[in-house]
């Protein structure tokens, strides 16, 4: 005889998923925001001309945090969703659109590349979309804890979007990290 496990023991297993996955997700979001000086701790990303829209340098640390909690605990439900089909896939995509999450920051404030950052935030916005999709369908919370991710994202677009029609020269205001600055006299 098959025993079906009760609401606490059920509630038991998210919540132990769920401490691995909320600071699992909360490191690997702060260690991309490290791969390179990001916000005010750039000197590339201060010269730019920013669009009235733009929020103050605190509100990014505060809204990721809270955004990456956010994922952390949807992840939690739809990993601890054992009997639904669309389990599996709803984590493959899940994976791609964390992974082009946190190459967004490097290519950015790294690299300086923000066409390329365009691009990557375009295909997050269509991965986050996917997610919130196939999280839904394995438990609808799960979706619902990522629109607010979406939502910022797709203002994430909107902002990139400004900041290069406003520096159109972009790459080319402060050396990255990844050049070598040498003067021959």
């Amino acid at each position: 005889m098959r025993e079906l496990a009760s609401k606490n023991q059920l509630r038991l297993a998210y919540f132990r998923w769920a401490v691995v996955t909320v600071p699992l997700i909360l490191l690997l979001g702060f260690a991309s925001g490290r791969a390179a000086p990001s916000g005010d701790e750039n000197a590339w990303f201060m010269a730019l001309d920013k669009p009235a829209i733009m929020p103050p340098g605190w509100a990014f640390p505060v809204a990721w945090s809270i955004l990456y909690i956010l994922m952390g605990l949807a992840l939690a439900i739809v990993i601890n969703a054992r009997g639904s089909r669309k389990r599996r896939p709803a984590l493959a995509v899940f994976i791609v659109q964390l992974l082009l999450n946190l190459a967004w920051t490097p290519v950015f404030f790294g690299m300086h590349q923000v066409v390329a950052a365009l691009v990557i935030i375009a295909a997050l916005i269509v991965c986050v979309a996917w997610t919130i999709l196939l999280f839904w369908q394995v438990r609808r919370t799960a979706g619902m804890l990522l629109l607010p991710y979406l939502v910022w994202v797709c203002f994430a677009f909107v902002l990139l979007y400004q900041l290069h029609q406003r520096n159109p020269d972009a790459q080319s205001l402060v050396p990255s990290r990844t050049t070598d600055q040498i003067e021959i006299r």
